[in-house]
């Protein structure tokens, strides 16, 4: 078989190679580097928990052992506390980790695999062509193996993608919407294993805005808020910045710290015309630019890789559809430019002055931003596809539950029926399985041998197998907003499809036919493309 070929190795390619191991198809990624990271301590990643569950069903060690969780977030304004949050199980924190230490943990997972010839990284590796025709994809390179044949192909490979330029999508957007000076360091803080975001300080020289998010071991991530055209930040410059801010914070005395590591950071926002062209898709910064206002780019990159993950596992175990295919680029580019939509029009009111911003003087900048770094509302929150191709259509057979048709399903505890395993739905995600959740009152306190015979279970279990794809029955308690006895259909990337009152079979098979885009194309010839 043909594997996929996964162009690039950062966390996005290595957790892409990953998902899709995990779901029986081979990969093949073509790392233009050495096959290990230089450690910088000041280049962080934060995980909305979304992302971060993601990459943790990947096998991720570093994600449970080198990351750290937040117990609340506070926002200041000059010396007053405007918002307090609290973090906890129902509500969990972002995660916050070195962002070497994600890529090695997941290139460990790689490793691990009890079948290595699931995903093969091959180092010092640069692309250099591309070819496509009606079967697959052909790759070039300069380094070892020098062509590489594959059934699809994903540029993972960064703002500056080759794979994009040798497609020949454009990449518009803003050059420079944000800078900021960074800074990692060991230092004891007033609020220890909280993150900070501070606006306005009172002291001269160290800017509009501050945050500090708490990382391992005692160990602090700082970011300045930059001019947009300001001087270069020397080391000395620096410095003084780290000096009074901490003195600032500690009540006017710089308390002892350890410097590790320090960087400048331009952010940029922009987006590609296009995600798929033919059998090569983008994803990841190859296919977008965000972070402003506490948005985060490798979320939405390994949003990619989860969405894209299951579509091309379908298309090599069933065939696909050219809907489902491209569903991959009306989905996701969807999504981020709703994101980056947000952020341009929160970027006069926030960072400009006079006009609305007046207007927002109380809570609002804070609410605003607090959403970006949290991972709420239209800045952070995890994306929906209600208006997706692949949205069953309505009918009477379905009902309304706590969750929007395409957002993500809550994290109810579920059991397995086959053998009686309980877990968290989100750990039942990533196997390439269709989920129906029926929702039934009691079955945690039933014996499983009589529930299991009884009730809407046999017909239940029926519909399922008689699906058009791989579909997994689970019985759950409660689910927000849901009735007794409603069924969910589950996409395979969390994402809910469809709910209905009962067993409706039929309907059932209609809604997981439509979510796998309708029946697979046949190949044709005269969609082969070159691009060289």
């Amino acid at each position: 078989m043909d594997p996929v070929i996964v162009v690039g190795a950062g966390p996005v390619g290595l957790a892409l190679s990953l998902a899709l191991a995990a779901q029986g198809v081979p990969a093949v990624v073509l790392d233009e580097g050495p096959g290990k990271e230089e450690p910088r301590a000041a280049r962080t990643a934060v995980l909305r928990p979304d992302t971060a569950a993601f990459v943790e069903r990947l096998d991720c060690a570093t994600v449970r052992d080198e990351g750290a969780r937040w117990t609340g977030w506070r926002s200041m304004r000059r010396r007053q506390r405007m918002r307090h949050i609290e973090f906890g199980l129902d509500a969990p924190s972002p995660l916050h980790i070195p962002q070497h230490a994600l890529t090695r943990g997941l290139r460990e997972a790689i490793a691990a695999l009890p079948d290595p010839e699931l995903v093969r990284v091959v180092t010092h590796s640069r692309l250099d062509g591309i070819e496509q025709d009606a079967h697959g994809v052909t790759a070039h390179t300069r380094g070892p193996g020098a062509t590489w044949r594959g059934s699809h192909l994903v540029g993972c490979d960064g703002a500056r993608s080759t794979v994009r330029k040798l497609l020949g999508v454009r990449f518009p957007g803003r050059t420079a919407v944000e800078r900021h000076a960074v800074a990692a360091l060991h230092v004891e803080l007033p609020w220890p294993d909280e993150a900070l975001l501070h606006r306005q300080p009172p002291w001269r020289g160290v800017g509009e805005e501050i945050t500090a998010r708490p990382l391992p071991d005692g160990g602090w991530r700082l970011d300045w808020l930059l001019p947009p055209r300001g001087d270069l930040v020397t080391p000395d410059a620096l410095v003084t910045r780290i000096r009074e801010t901490l003195s600032g914070w500690c009540g006017g005395a710089t308390p002892a710290y350890d410097l590790i590591d320090t960087g400048v950071y331009t952010l940029h926002h922009r987006l590609a015309k296009r995600w798929r062209v033919e059998r090569a898709f983008l994803a990841g910064d190859a296919a977008h630019l965000l972070g402003a206002l506490g948005t985060q780019g490798l979320d939405e990159g390994l949003r990619d890789a989860e969405n894209l993950a299951w579509k091309l596992a379908l298309a090599r175990h069933h065939g696909a559809s050219e809907v489902l295919l491209d569903s991959y680029q009306a989905e996701r580019r969807t999504a981020v430019a709703a994101r980056l939509r947000a952020a341009d029009q929160s970027l006069p009111v926030l960072r400009g002055a006079g006009g609305l911003r007046t207007y927002l003087r109380g809570g609002g900048h804070d609410t605003l931003l607090t959403d970006g770094h949290v991972g709420r509302g239209p800045l952070g929150a995890p994306p929906a596809y209600p208006h997706s191709p692949l949205a069953p259509a309505h009918t009477e057979a379905h009902t309304g539950v706590g969750t929007p048709l395409g957002a993500p399903v809550e994290d109810v505890r579920v059991t397995a029926p086959e053998d009686g395993t309980t877990a968290r739905l989100r750990d039942r995600l990533g196997r390439g399985r269709f989920l129906a959740v029926l929702v039934a009152p009691g079955t945690g306190v039933w014996d499983r041998r009589h529930w299991m015979s009884a009730g809407l279970m046999p017909r239940l279990v029926e519909a399922v197998s008689a699906l058009p794809v791989e579909g997994e029955v689970l019985v759950t308690e409660t689910y927000p907003g849901a009735a007794a006895h409603t069924v969910l259909l589950v996409r395979p990337d969390g994402h809910l499809a469809a709910a209905f009152g009962g067993v409706r079979p039929s309907e059932l098979y209609a809604a997981a036919d439509a979510v796998r885009g309708g029946a697979p194309s046949p190949d044709r010839a005269d969609r082969t493309a070159n691009v060289t």
